[in-house]
């Protein structure tokens, strides 16, 4: 019996010394840059996301290091003077949600070739959640990588401040987001240092591996259903867009984020996308354009956006207006692959306008 007690006790602190050695060592950091993905495997076409892995062979992955790891951009070759390095942040519009990864607007860019001989060589960096602080996280890791030129497409529904850091990929990174937003206030709580979360998170990084046979085999990285919901045209006469009625105040969006965005990409051209929506013709669409966006707020907050674009030089092109209806897949602001050729085309006319006028400012374009 006594025996048995010793065992336990020292089984106890054994456990006890091993999560205070795991949480004082982050072992995680080292874990989660050694990847399989650009050594066996050929690297991602997208960032890890989804949830249905055993059909999709991929899923939502918290870590940003094994995320990037993972992508194929972390195994480029070095910066070759005959392509233009282009990356594309934003959104699950950008990520390419029921696309296939030559279908969304980066994959339709790549292997374009501007007037001057260069050749579009574009990485899908978006990950499909809405919020400017998501995008910052992802613009400042693409900066690691030499980019010629980032492409933003962005939308009204990533301005909110309560969407900033209410997404998975904030929250398992808040490390780097404090790194990057000092100012913000830390949470003493962090579960993402836990040892029950880094043991989940070294679990992710071990599966995420082992699908990466899957994902080379047959280059699924998402279902791809035959039938989905289409989205929503007959609206609810609601005007409330978060909370507010009417125009919006500007500091419940997240303008700061976007101008420390631009900042951070210092002498890197970044084009910002003003993204297609839905524009509904159905019950109530005098009061909303869609499930998203009331008219008033939209339109205040799209008069605002060219405003501060031509005021301040920003590269912007505005296509928020260029699809139809029917253009629309499953939400009202995923598009089929054939809108995304249209969007694609829009922008490679802006890139070379920006790359013909030999700086890092073109003409806003609509």
């Amino acid at each position: 019996m006594k025996k048995n007690a010793m065992l336990l006790i020292r089984t106890v602190l054994f456990l006890v010394l091993f999560a205070v050695l795991w949480n004082w060592l982050q072992p995680l950091r080292v874990l989660n840059r050694i990847s399989l993905y650009n050594h066996i495997f050929p690297g991602r076409e997208r960032l890890p996301f989804g949830e249905s892995p055993q059909t999709a062979y991929n899923f939502s992955i918290g870590s940003l290091d094994a995320a990037f790891a993972s992508h194929k951009i972390s195994g480029a070759n070095a910066v070759d003077p005959r392509t233009l390095r282009v990356i594309t942040i934003g959104d699950s519009s950008s990520w390419g949600t029921l696309l296939h990864p030559e279908e969304t607007l980066c994959g339709q860019l790549n292997g374009k070739t501007l007037a001057d001989g260069r050749t579009i060589d574009c990485y899908n960096l978006a990950y499909p959640t809405l919020s400017l602080t998501k995008d910052y996280l992802l613009l400042n890791r693409a900066m690691d990588y030499s980019p010629d030129l980032i492409l933003w497409p962005l939308t009204l529904e990533s301005f909110p401040r309560d969407n900033q850091t209410d997404n998975g990929l904030v929250r398992a990174n808040q490390d780097e987001y404090h790194r990057c937003f000092p100012e913000a206030e830390a949470d003493e709580d962090d579960p993402s240092r836990s040892f029950g979360e880094q043991r989940r998170a070294a679990a992710d990084w071990l599966r995420l591996q082992l699908y990466g046979l899957m994902w080379a085999g047959t280059r699924i990285d998402q279902d791809y259903p035959e039938n989905y919901p289409a989205p929503q045209t007959d609206l609810e006469p609601d005007p409330a867009f978060h909370g507010y009625e009417g125009p919006l105040p500007e500091d419940a969006l997240a303008w700061d984020v976007l101008e420390k965005g631009l900042a951070r990409s210092g002498e890197t051209p970044v084009l910002i996308i003003n993204e297609p929506i839905l524009i509904s013709s159905g019950k109530n669409s005098e009061i909303r354009y869609n499930y998203y966006y009331p008219r008033e707020a939209y339109d205040t907050w799209h008069e605002e956006l060219a405003a501060r674009a031509q005021e301040k030089q920003w590269n912007f092109l505005d296509l928020w207006n260029v699809l139809e209806a029917e253009d629309f897949t499953n939400t009202a602001i995923h598009y089929n692959s054939e809108n995304a050729s249209v969007l694609a085309d829009r922008t490679f006319e802006q890139i070379e306008l920006l790359f013909a006028n030999g700086s890092s400012q073109a003409k806003s374009g609509q």
